[in-house]
Order: C-alpha cells, then structure tokens, then sequence
C-alpha cells in the first residue's frame, strides 16, 4: 500500500497547533478564575434568591392596559362603511391577503387598502399599501419565546408627512420584562424610549418609563415617568395607573365577571400650566354565542356601542353608533367582514380523524 508521509506530518503539525492552543485557552480561563468566579458566585445567589419568590412575570409595559382596550371602544370605533375581505393561502405557515374597503367616513380612513400577513412559529411578517401608494410594513422575530425583536416603517407617498422608521425589542424573564424602542434612529428628530416592568409580590409589580427626544437643533428632553399594576390573587381584576412628571395620568380598572362579561374603567387626567382636564370612561363587552356587544360612555357626553354578529365563521356584520351629547351630533358606521380560503377540510384540520388513526 501507498503511504503518504508529507500529509501524516502536516495532520500531525496541526494536530499539536490546536492542542497548544487549547492549553493556552484553559490556562487563561484558570488564570481569570479568581477574578470572575466571586461575581459569578454572587450572580448565581442572587438568582436563585429572586427565584425562591416564585413572583410571575407581570407582563409587558407596552401591554399595560391590555384588558381595558378589550372592553372599551377606542380602538373598535368606527363610522361610515367598511368592507374587509380575507382569503387564507395556507395554514401552516399562515399566509392570507385582505382587501379593505371604507367609504363616508368622517376620520381619515383610506378608501381602499391591500394586506397580505404572514407567520410562522418564529416570524411574524404584515405588509400593506393603501390607494395613496402610503405603504406600512411590520416585521416581529422570535429569537426565543421570551425575547422578541420588532421592526416597523412607513413610507408616505405625500412630501409632507414623510416616512417613519422604528427598532424595538421585548424581553420577558422570570418575573421581570423590558422593552427599547427607537424611533427614527437616522434621522436629525429622533426618540428613544426604555421601560421595565418587575414583580414586586403576586398581585403587584412597579415600574418605570424613560422617553429622550432630540428635535433639531438644540432640543434635548427627557421624561421618566412611574408604572404601576397590581392584579387580583384570582387574576379576575387588574388594576393599572402610569403617572408622568408632566402631571398627566392614566389609571385603569378592568374587571372579568363572568366568562361572558367583562367591565372596565379609566381615567385620564392632564394637569399642566396650559391644559388641565380630566376624562372618565366606563365600558362593558359581553360575548355571545355568535356575537360580542361593546358599550361604553364617558364624561364628555359621549354614548357609544358596537355591534359584531357572525352569521357563519367566516362571515360577520358590525354595527357601530356614537352620540355626541355635548356637540349635538352622531356617528354610525356599518361593516362586513368575509373570509374564504382555498385550504381544504383536511388542511384546516376541521375533519375528525378515525378512532385509532393516530396510533
């Protein structure tokens, strides 16, 4: 048999080059032990001192009211006429593409826009383009089930208004969670926000929010305000307050009383040099069978409800209302909402399986 004496000396060269370098390496972590080890050893305590507590995690700061927008109208309202038409391409990953439609109304709604959401276990992926060429996009990855990066632009087709930019990252521990978000990070007017959230006991967790600002060309502005959340042992009420030095506050009240009905309460309160007033709202949503009804009202006179029946799973109608009693005026807006896909029973695992067909 051939042998092959130069390669057999090259192995045997780089073979003792990785074997010196590995010495090297252990020396040095040796070397460094004394040092790191007393941190490390106090790090080590620390957790597992905080572990002993067994406090749950308190949830995002970003979702601190979280319940109470379930309840209320603020983000549910609408007027005028809407169409949204949904067509799923596929179940897993999850991919479908809307079309929206909105006519007479009376907030700046675009007519028509097109929206296309895709996800999977780790990426979140949405894009949409309304009939102004104005074109949004929002990208969510999942690093791990607890750390989460976020990306979000618009781009406007109107000189004026511009385009935004945003970078935000979500992490939940143990019984803590922090968010960073920049806003504009490139441009000369940018904003930089930090909060952190921590469990205090079972039911309560403080926390705070840092907001920096930079608008051209000497502005420099920093504001931190105070969180505050505290939750029922029972986790059927959540109370919720974020106080600003500014002298504004947010305080909310969200109650579960059955499975069905749910109420709320907030209170926004602005007392500054130029503006002092303070709004109060109480709302209710009560889910049916087929339907979920929202109503609320608040003290500057204004009566509001909505409305979502579904006749079929894919195919639900919105009724929604608003009296202005302050203003004399009203608001009501109609919509329906159809989904279709091109997803077989199979697909979309609606067909029971024979007994004995998973084993």
């Amino acid at each position: 048999m051939a042998s092959y004496p130069v390669y057999e000396k090259e192995e045997s060269s780089s073979l003792g080059a990785l074997s010196g370098v590995s010495h090297v390496i252990q020396g040095s972590l040796q070397a460094l032990s004394p040092v790191v080890s007393p941190f490390t050893n106090a790090y080590s305590r620390f957790s597992n001192w905080r572990a002993s507590f067994g406090l749950p995690n308190p949830g995002s700061s970003e979702n601190l009211q979280k319940e109470i927008k379930t309840v209320q109208l603020t983000q549910w309202m609408f007027d005028g006429a809407r169409a949204d038409l949904t067509k799923a391409l596929s179940a897993n990953p999850a991919f479908q593409v809307t079309h929206s439609f909105a006519l007479g109304s009376q907030s700046p709604v675009p007519p028509y826009n097109f929206g296309a959401v895709f996800a999977d276990s780790a990426l979140f992926l949405q894009g949409g383009v309304d009939n102004d060429a104005n074109v949004s996009a929002k990208c969510n990855f999942g690093w791990t089930p607890t750390s989460i990066t976020k990306l979000y632009t618009q781009v406007s087709s109107a000189p004026t208004q511009g385009s935004m930019f945003q970078f935000e990252h979500d992490h939940l521990g143990s019984d803590f969670s922090f968010n960073i978000k920049a806003i504009n990070p490139t441009e000369a007017a940018k904003i930089f926000i930090a909060n952190a959230l921590q469990s205090v006991t079972n039911n309560l967790a403080l926390g705070a929010e840092a907001v920096y600002q930079i608008q051209p060309p000497n502005v420099r502005e920093l504001q931190v305000s105070g969180l505050l959340k505290y939750t029922s042992t029972a986790r059927d009420w959540i109370a919720t307050a974020h106080i600003r030095p500014v002298g504004v506050l947010e305080a909310s009240y969200w109650h579960k009383l059955s499975e069905k009905v749910e109420v709320g309460a907030s209170l926004d309160v602005i007392n500054a040099p130029m503006k002092r007033e303070a709004v109060a709202t109480v709302g209710a949503k009560y889910d049916l069978r087929m339907a979920t009804f929202r109503a609320q009202v608040d003290s500057t006179g204004k009566v509001s409800a909505l409305l979502e029946q579904k006749f079929a799973p894919t195919f639900a109608f919105l009724v929604s209302g608003e009296i202005d009693h302050v203003k004399n005026s009203a608001k009501v807006g109609v919509g329906v909402m159809i989904e279709s896909t091109s997803l077989s029973p199979e697909e979309l695992g609606m067909v029971p399986q024979p007994v004995g067909a998973g084993l």
